[in-house]
């Protein structure tokens, strides 16, 4: 990696640590921890690719983005920060980031993301929704949910047709949602539609709309979804249930561009884009002849994986948080969390109803409540059984071998602390922080302050 790189974090540490990492892999780092020094310097040295923090005095990192890109359009930004959400990485991207990492991350994640985005150029500008929109109630900042917001962020600006895989209860409609949202048809209908709760009739009727007179009951017109949704977004969930001869009658519309009404004669333009979703794998659905491969290809353009609940543990807390508050003001109780023996338990429990069913548990849990505090024995017992079952641990989700960026952090300052022989001025001056900072660092970390002496 022969490039020049800038890094600008209020973390003096962070700054050191990846001087040091990124210098291993052959690149010149360097680094500041004032956002408008490092603009200075920005001007005076050339640079291949600068990694910002989201959160920092003065001058947060995406102001301090805009104003890199403003000096040097075609300079790739990574941004990083540990407030992962889907308005971060839309506001990120669409600022024009070309890559995204959620703190904490581990070392072999920021190499390959810089990797990645120095062989990348510069990305489309999304449009940027309006201040104060409602970005939807996507939580998460696991890797993979992270990603799940960069191709959000990337899709929601164009036409393309999107399919959401995912199980049940993964929130895919959230996801469409939010593809809408961050689009410009954001101001046109969002229209939303259960292709599993209808029979093929009434489907076809709802989607294309009827003639009067076209089966019993039809005493009036009716234009349909797809009319409804002109202009707009149209979701079709549960795709993989609707009939071959409903198969055939959606590829017309997503080739054409046209309706046609039930009994009717004449085709209708409808400009429309559709987001579906499935829980079912499409692919052996073809294979086994159920779904029509020609349709398959018209909706998976661009594929968006949810992960299931079970696979994304470390966002449990993050979930949690938002649906008990969600839920105390919904129910109008004053519940302002959980204890960490009832986190536990939830962060145990396998969640084969993913978010969904957690919602609900807390919707429960929360209504119930005597006291603000949610405790275990609020929960569920099938939640309680299920740590029992586990022997009492949590599932692990990351590699025991690939240490997170807070690791390497407690690590250095530790080797630091020894090297000065436990002496905290001289270990603070190496850090380039006060006392003070350094005490409170030991304390963040679990480092013994017993093996440390002032002077």
């Amino acid at each position: 990696m022969n490039a020049r790189l800038l890094v600008v974090d209020d973390d003096i540490v962070t700054c050191r640590l990846l001087e040091e990492v990124l210098s291993r892999d052959g690149a010149m780092v360097m680094w500041e921890t004032d956002p408008r020094r490092a603009l200075a310097r920005a001007a005076e040295h050339p640079i291949d690719l600068a990694v910002l923090d989201v959160r920092m005095p003065e001058l947060d990192g995406l102001e301090l983005l805009r104003r890199l890109r403003e000096r040097r359009p075609h300079l790739p930004v990574v941004i990083m920060t540990a407030f992962g959400s889907i308005d971060t990485a839309v506001l990120a991207i669409a600022s024009g980031a070309v890559d995204y990492v959620s703190k904490p991350m581990d070392v072999e994640e920021l190499r390959t993301t810089v990797r990645r985005a120095l062989g990348r150029r510069t990305e489309t500008l999304a449009e940027l929704p309006e201040a104060g929109e409602e970005l939807g109630g996507i939580v998460g900042r696991t890797p993979a949910m992270v990603d799940v917001y960069k191709t959000i962020a990337r899709v929601a600006p164009g036409p393309s047709t999107v399919l959401v895989m995912g199980e049940s209860g993964t929130g895919k409609e959230l996801i469409a949602r939010a593809i809408h949202r961050h689009s410009p048809r954001r101001k046109r209908p969002f229209v939303a539609v259960d292709c599993a709760a209808l029979t093929e009739t009434l489907l076809e009727s709802e989607l294309f709309g009827h003639v009067r007179g076209a089966f019993t009951g039809a005493i009036a017109d009716a234009h349909g979804l797809f009319a409804e949704a002109d202009g707009g977004t149209i979701f079709l969930d549960e795709i993989g249930d609707i009939t071959p001869a409903l198969q055939a009658k959606l590829l017309r519309v997503l080739q054409e561009h046209q309706v046609r009404p039930v009994g009717g004669t004449e085709w209708r333009k409808v400009d429309v884009r559709v987001i579906a979703a499935t829980n079912r794998d499409l692919a052996v659905a073809v294979a086994a002849g159920r779904f029509r491969e020609d349709l398959y290809y018209r909706l998976k353009v661009v594929t968006i994986q949810l992960p299931p609940l079970r696979e994304r543990r470390d966002d449990i807390p993050l979930l949690v948080d938002h649906l008990v508050r969600r839920a105390a003001a919904n129910c109008g109780k004053p519940v302002t969390g959980v204890s960490e023996s009832a986190l536990g338990l939830l962060g145990a429990y396998d969640w084969p109803g993913n978010i969904r069913e957690l919602a609900h548990v807390l919707e429960r849990s929360v209504a119930l409540a005597q006291h603000e505090i949610l405790a275990a024995e609020d929960l569920p017992d099938e939640i309680a059984a299920a740590r029992a079952e586990n022997g009492g641990a949590v599932p692990a989700t990351h590699p025991a071998d690939r240490p997170t960026l807070a690791e390497l952090k407690r690590r250095y300052i530790e080797q630091v602390l020894e090297e000065n022989g436990g002496k905290i001025s001289r270990a603070a001056t190496v850090l380039g922080v006060d006392r003070r900072s350094l005490y409170r660092m030991l304390q963040r970390y679990g480092l013994p302050a017993r093996k440390a002496t002032r002077e």
